[in-house]
C-alpha cells in the first residue's frame, strides 16, 4: 500500500467544455467535450497529430485554448497558469534534471512548493520506495535504465499528491516486455494513489489493457470516447474499428436482412439498412477450415497465401475469390491443418460481424442467427 503521506487528499473530477485550439489557422482540436469521473483512468488514443496530444497539452495549462472551458472539480482552470493548477505531469522524455540524484528529482517539485528540505527528502524518498527504487535513490539519470527513469519521472509527478496526473506518451521509449511491466505498474500506482489519470498514446494494445475509457482522436475531434470492450465490440464507424485492433472488411449491399458481395450471401441482422455498408469480422472470431470441410458450409472460399506461427495461436492469411484478404486468428495446438497453398473456407458466428452503414457513423452487431 502507498505512505498515507502520499495518497491524493481527492481524485479530481475533470470537465472540457467545447474547446478548440488553432495553430497558423490550422485547428489542432475542435470542440473537444468530455467528462472525466474522479479517480477514472483515461486514454486519449490516435494517429500522430489527431490533437491528443494537444488536449493534453490544454488540461495542464502549458497552451490556451481560444475557445471552450477546462474545470477541474469546481474550479475553472481555463485561464490559471500551468504551475498554480497543482497537476501532476510525465512527460515522454522524462525531463529529469541531469544534475540531480533520483531522490533530488523527486524531491524538488516540494521544495518549489515551498516544503522544507528536509520533509521534501523524506516525501520523496516514500515516492522512490513505491515505484521500488529506493535503493538506488543516490543515483543520477544517466546512471539509471530507461525503466528506472521512467520510474523516477512518476514518483515525481505524483510526489506531491495531484488529483489528476497527466501522461505524455509515458511508456514510448521503453521496449516491449518493459513497456508490458511498467502499464501493470501505472496501473498499481494509480489504484494505490487514488488519482484521475489522463494518458496520451498511440499504442492500441496500451490502452486496451490500462484504461476505463478510451477517447478515440481524428483530425482534432474524437471520434468515439467509451470503455475498450465497447470500442472494440461496437465501433461508430471505420475508423474506429480500424484503429482499434485489425478487423476483415467486405463491402457489398443490403436488402432485406441479407447481406450480399459479389455472388455470396450473409444474414445480417433486422435492424441493419438496406443499401451499401461495410460488414467487418476480427481476425479473433473469424473460424477458418479446409475448403472441402463439411464444417462451415456457409462460408466463403479462398487460398491461405499465408500461414505465421505467433505461439499460442496461428494467423492465416486467406485471398478469397472475390480479392479481398482475410485475415484468421485460431489456436496453434487445436486450430485446421491449412497451409499455404491450400483452399480454405472462412466464416463467423453471425453475433461476431458488425455492420456498418457505408457514408454512416453508425454500427449495428449481428444478432445471432
Amino acid at each position: 500500500m502507498a505512505s498515507s503521506s502520499l495518497l491524493s487528499a481527492a481524485p479530481s473530477a475533470l470537465t472540457l467544455q467545447s474547446v478548440s485550439k488553432t495553430f497558423n489557422g490550422a485547428p489542432a482540436v475542435s470542440d473537444i467535450s468530455l467528462q472525466l469521473n474522479p479517480g477514472e483512468f483515461l486514454t486519449m488514443l490516435g494517429p500522430s497529430g489527431s490533437g491528443k496530444t494537444t488536449t493534453l497539452n490544454l488540461i495542464a495549462g502549458f497552451i490556451q485554448p481560444d475557445s471552450g472551458s477546462i474545470t477541474l472539480d469546481d474550479r475553472d482552470i481555463t485561464a490559471i497558469p500551468s504551475h498554480k493548477r497543482g497537476i501532476g505531469v510525465v512527460f515522454q522524455n522524462y525531463a529529469l534534471f541531469p544534475h540531480m540524484s533520483a531522490l533530488q528529482n523527486v524531491a524538488f517539485p516540494l521544495e518549489m512548493r515551498g516544503v522544507r528540505r528536509k520533509a521534501a527528502l523524506t516525501q520523496a524518498h516514500d515516492a522512490l520506495e513505491l515505484v521500488q527504487l529506493a535503493h538506488l535513490a543516490a543515483r543520477l539519470p544517466r546512471q539509471l535504465s530507461g525503466g528506472q527513469q521512467q520510474r523516477v519521472a512518476l514518483a515525481r509527478s505524483f510526489v506531491f499528491k495531484p488529483g489528476l496526473l497527466l501522461m505524455d506518451e509515458p511508456l514510448g521509449a521503453l521496449d516491449k516486455r518493459l513497456r508490458e511491466d511498467m502499464q501493470l505498474e501505472i496501473m498499481r500506482l494509480g489504484r494505490e494513489l487514488g488519482c484521475t489519470i489522463v494518458s496520451v498514446t498511440h499504442d492500441q494494445e496500451e490502452a486496451l489493457v490500462m484504461s476505463d475509457r478510451i477517447a478515440i482522436y481524428h483530425d482534432g475531434k474524437i471520434e468515439q470516447l467509451g470503455t475498450a470492450e465497447d470500442l472494440y465490440e461496437h465501433p461508430r464507424n471505420l475508423f474506429v474499428a480500424d484503429f482499434m485492433g485489425e478487423a476483415n472488411r467486405l463491402e457489398g449491399g443490403v436488402a432485406n436482412s441479407v447481406f450480399t458481395t459479389g455472388d455470396w450471401t450473409c444474414l445480417v441482422p433486422g435492424s441493419a439498412p438496406n443499401g451499401r455498408v461495410n460488414l467487418l469480422v476480427r481476425p479473433e472470431n473469424t473460424i477458418a477450415v479446409p475448403a472441402g470441410s463439411a464444417d462451415h458450409p456457409e462460408g466463403i472460399t479462398g487460398e491461405v497465401i499465408e500461414s505465421i506461427y505467433l505461439g499460442g495461436t496461428r494467423k492465416f492469411v486467406v485471398r478469397l475469390d472475390n480479392g479481398r484478404r482475410f485475415q484468421a486468428v485460431v489456436s496453434a495446438r487445436t486450430g485446421p491443418e491449412l497451409h499455404t497453398g491450400d483452399r480454405a473456407r472462412v466464416s463467423w458466428r453471425p453475433e461476431h460481424a458488425i455492420v456498418l452503414a457505408a457514408g454512416d457513423s453508425s454500427a449495428v452487431t449481428a444478432d445471432a442467427a
